[in-house]
């Protein structure tokens, strides 16, 4: 075991011994083999002893293993025990890391599909993007879609990058979306709410047109939606495989892993991918 962590350039996966972890790694090994990188399992082992012992986080990380072996995925796996917190020894294992992967919940949330606190707060803090699985499968239909969210933010360059990245890499098309408060416009006046529409997805286009003359295989589409990202998602969610979404965000990134995104996209496997301005690429 191995207390002290040098950081270098990996798709790190938190490994609990959940189903939730497993999926989260063989979601992430697709992510490494594209990135061209280490995957590195990482499990936690309570130093005050409330966590299972290192024969059983040992056990959990060699399951985890297994399943990416199975995939016959061209990739390097790296695992690591840990002593501590785990939150915090997984923000330190993913200082420098390329995304760090996470089950949407642990071994004490298997029967909920809420978003578990460990994912909370490691979306919270980390200075790297952090994905959030849920569902039961790492390969979603390849017609779902990769919803971005772009604001004005200093992460919408790093979120909108990542994005096209995704995209690119799952084959799948791109829903890019701008909300806009619907107290800049009444709501009930159908015209104005249609000007404000145009105007956004003008706005959009224009900013997107650098990307999709560098990637002009993408399919892309400008969407703009008033509210909130959650009102797009309550009617599209099915049809979505992931949402990527800055962590400065004006509503913080509470709307996305609280109770109303959990009514939004209970019935769906759409994972989420929180983006830092620093994180890496």
């Amino acid at each position: 075991m191995r207390d002290n962590i040098a950081a270098r350039p990996s798709v790190v996966v938190g490994i609990d011994g959940s189903r939730s972890a497993v999926t989260a790694a063989l979601w992430a090994a697709e992510e490494a083999v594209a990135r061209h990188v280490p995957l590195r399992l990482v499990s936690v082992v309570d130093a005050n002893g409330a966590s299972p012992d290192v024969a059983t986080a040992e056990t959990r990380v060699r399951q985890a293993v297994t399943a990416v072996e199975s995939t016959n995925d061209a990739v390097k796996v790296e695992v690591e025990i840990l002593q501590g917190r785990p939150v915090d020894r997984l923000l330190e294992a993913g200082r420098g890391a390329a995304m760090l992967c996470i089950g949407a919940v642990g071994t004490t949330g298997a029967t909920s599909r809420r978003i578990g606190s460990t994912a909370v707060e490691l979306a919270g803090r980390a200075h790297c993007p952090v994905a959030i699985i849920r569902g039961a499968t790492p390969s979603p239909d390849l017609a779902e879609s990769i919803v971005v969210e772009l604001d004005r933010s200093p992460a919408g360059d790093v979120v909108l990058q990542l994005g096209v990245d995704e995209a690119l890499l799952r084959h799948a098309p791109m829903v890019v979306i701008s909300v806009w408060d619907p107290h800049v416009t009444d709501v009930h006046d159908v015209h104005a709410v249609e000007k404000q529409n145009r105007q956004l997805r003008a706005q959009l286009n224009r900013r997107l047109a650098c990307t999709l003359r560098r990637h002009p295989e993408l399919q892309v589409e400008a969407v703009a939606v008033h509210g909130s990202l959650l009102n797009y998602l309550s009617h599209h969610g099915r049809s979505v495989q992931l949402v990527l979404v800055g962590r400065r965000r004006a509503h913080g990134i509470a709307e996305m892993t609280g109770p109303r995104s959990h009514a939004a996209l209970h019935d769906t496997d759409c994972s989420i991918i929180v983006c830092d301005q620093q994180g890496a690429l």
